[in-house]
């Protein structure tokens, strides 16, 4: 019984990064609807290995880097490759101009420095009730909400457009910089059940409903941009 009290949440954890092992594979094959089906159970886990942790009083050094480990696959992975996946239509033209590279292996970047975020996250023991830049899931519902959108509602020939891959190479660069900025972003994580020390999170809870009511998929990403807006409004709270 005490093996599978002190195992049951890393088990989790191996569940998430199984599940964003077959979301990179089916991204890479071009489903990307599989995909979007394994972020989301990714994200499942991701929440309920922490919980079950916690209720069972199982936290370890062992589930911490487990957890990295995870996420680097479901949340570093996958966006640096949803993005490669966007830069590929372009080969090595950028502006008029032929690059010596193909500029699609730019969007590894988002992997990179996803796994620098998770490495600085994992020293940082100040990260408790607030995130220091833009936590790996919600960049990777950022990336990859653009690129779901992009595939499915808009037209093909955005993809012909050069200028369309220097937007979207501005966005890899923005999204690198997010991971490992110092913008204090809301966590949902309750220090006190009191409504005024919980405006932030009532604010991006209602405001995200209102969104994906509104703009439905291509709300998605959106949640994300809103999210940053609002963690930004409400610096001054979040420690």
């Amino acid at each position: 019984m005490n093996f599978i009290k002190n195992n049951l949440a890393n088990a989790i954890t191996l569940g998430n990064l199984f599940s964003g092992s077959v979301g990179a594979i089916h991204l890479i094959l071009g489903d990307y609807q599989t995909t979007a089906v394994c972020i989301i159970l990714s994200l499942i886990l991701d929440f309920f290995d922490g919980f079950v942790a916690r209720a069972l009083k199982s936290n370890s050094n062992l589930g911490v880097q487990l957890d990295s480990l995870a996420d680097m696959v479901s949340f570093g992975l996958i966006p640096g490759l949803a993005m490669f996946k966007m830069l590929e239509p372009f080969g090595t033209h950028l502006l008029g101009f032929s690059l010596p590279f193909e500029i699609k292996y730019l969007g590894l970047f988002i992997t990179l420095f996803s796994c620098l975020r998770l490495a600085i996250f994992n020293l940082d023991e100040d990260q408790k009730y607030y995130f220091k830049g833009l936590n790996t899931p919600s960049n990777t519902i950022l990336v990859f909400g653009i690129y779901y959108y992009l595939v499915e509602k808009a037209s093909p020939k955005i993809f012909e457009n050069e200028t369309f891959s220097l937007g979207l190479i501005i966005l890899t660069v923005l999204s690198s910089w997010l991971l490992i900025s110092p913008i204090k972003m809301i966590a949902m994580k309750f220090k006190s059940m009191k409504l005024q020390d919980n405006y932030p999170k009532v604010a991006l809870l209602i405001g995200s409903i209102l969104i994906l009511a509104v703009f439905r998929i291509a709300g998605i990403p959106l949640v994300i941009i809103y999210y940053i807006f609002i963690s930004i409004i409400f610096q001054k709270q979040l420690k």
